[in-house]
């Protein structure tokens, strides 16, 4: 993930309503890992401020309290779990996670692989019997709802299998925020099962396995290219007959370079807002860039809690 500030854009419409739903709900108890420089620093603040976490700093407790000393931060209402460094930092705050100590993790300054890395580990982990994907909600411009997209920050060229467990994530998150049920465009370079483009074979086999039950609680379709998922006038020209169609709730991308291409194309020519999580773990994990500004880290916080919440309320158990 980029570590080049987007530009600053207004809170929109998803954004809005997933800190609206926080007023009453209980924090959630949030490792910060490696919070060390202003960005994740002040983000986590300011999501504790809002109501959305109860964060517990994990990492050099030299470096975090110089951080806030510099920003003028009061730590004392925060509890500091000190380290030696990043490493360390993942480390303590999945165990952290595993004990139940804390009910989700936030990326601080820190690559993603290294937080990840131990976040996966076989042993210690907090791996389930679901694969790990990431999902952005994005309100784009000239588009009437939220934009569900994965995966853009973590499996770099999945399996169709672990497409499979990629599209329920974001078909469950859905559902669980309470949007009913989802139209789901599995995207490609274009409509056309093609043997010489294996994304659009993939796309194919992920319907039918939604015809047979083995992915549930959303209606699928591909493959399906970026313009026809969209836009219903572009689906008209090219005679596609679909639900999906230019009406689509959540994009499924080929691979990472595709999906993370297409978020910083929205992200950083058309200012749209958005939140991320990480789903698949023991517990959400609360993923933006080292750079993210104070509003997206807040609006992570706040679907993170809103799914979390929501999952006690109906039941759910990772």
């Amino acid at each position: 993930m980029t570590d080049t500030v987007a530009p600053q854009c207004p809170i929109h419409s998803s954004t809005r309503q997933l800190l609206a739903m926080k007023d009453a709900l209980k924090p959630l108890k949030t490792a910060v890992v490696h919070p060390v420089d202003v960005y994740s620093l002040i983000g986590a603040i300011a999501s504790a401020k809002e109501g959305l976490i109860d964060p517990v700093l994990v990492g050099p407790r030299d470096k975090i309290e110089a951080v806030a000393k510099q920003e003028g931060i009061d730590l004392s209402p925060y509890t500091i779990v000190a380290t030696e460094h990043s490493h360390a930092a993942a480390e303590t705050a999945v165990k952290m996670a595993r004990d139940g100590k804390v009910e989700a993790l936030m990326k601080g300054k820190l690559h993603t692989d290294e937080l990840m890395e131990a976040v996966i580990e076989k042993e210690n982990g907090l791996r389930t019997g679901r694969r790990m994907s990431h999902v952005f909600i994005l309100d784009v411009p000239n588009y009437p709802k939220p934009l569900f997209l994965t995966d853009a920050a973590i499996n770099i060229r999945p399996t169709l299998m672990e497409k499979k467990d990629i599209v329920q994530n974001a078909i469950d998150l859905f559902c669980i925020l309470g949007f009913g049920t989802p139209k789901v465009a599995i995207l490609s370079a274009l409509e056309m099962v093609t043997e010489s483009i294996p994304s659009t074979l993939e796309a194919a086999a992920l319907c039918k396995m939604a015809e047979r039950g083995q992915i549930t609680g959303g209606i699928l379709d591909g493959p399906l290219a970026f313009d026809n998922a969209v836009s219903k006038e572009s689906a008209e020209i090219k005679g596609i007959i679909s639900e999906v169609a230019g009406d689509a709730d959540i994009l499924v991308v080929p691979d990472i370079e595709s999906g993370n291409m297409l978020y910083k194309q929205n992200r950083f020519l058309t200012g749209c807002d958005g939140a991320g999580i990480v789903l698949g773990a023991r517990v959400p994990i609360i993923l933006t860039s080292r750079a993210g500004n104070s509003e997206t880290r807040q609006a992570s916080s706040a679907l993170a809690l809103a799914y979390v919440r929501n999952r006690e309320k109906l039941g759910i158990k990772s």
